[in-house]
């Protein structure tokens, strides 16, 4: 797999932010398939910053229903994969710049 494969996309929400600000810890949605490793790899590629720890956390799967003209639907949210990568102390990733 390449870093565009690995990399889904960066997960952007209060709390992450604030794990941001604190300790430069940044949040990312992973393929399922992909290790430690090839998660560092792929940031490191991508992103040109150095990692110093990875993390990784399967989220389950939700059930979600809701009320429609034609009664109950019940459907599950898709689990996926998270990864807490924390960089190098001096070094951070600008997701707004970044293409």
């Amino acid at each position: 797999m390449n870093a565009n494969e690995i990399i889904i996309k960066p997960i952007l929400t209060e709390k992450t932010n604030k794990l941001t600000e604190k300790s430069a810890e940044y949040v990312f949605k992973v393929h399922k398939k992909a290790n430690k490793l090839e998660i560092k790899k792929a940031v490191e590629t991508f992103y040109n910053v150095k990692i110093e720890d990875v993390r990784t956390i399967i989220v389950p799967s939700k059930l979600k229903v809701r009320m429609t003209k034609k009664g109950l639907l019940e459907g599950r949210k898709q689990s996926y994969k998270k990864a807490v990568i924390k960089v190098a102390k001096g070094e951070t990733i600008d997701f707004y710049t970044q293409q």
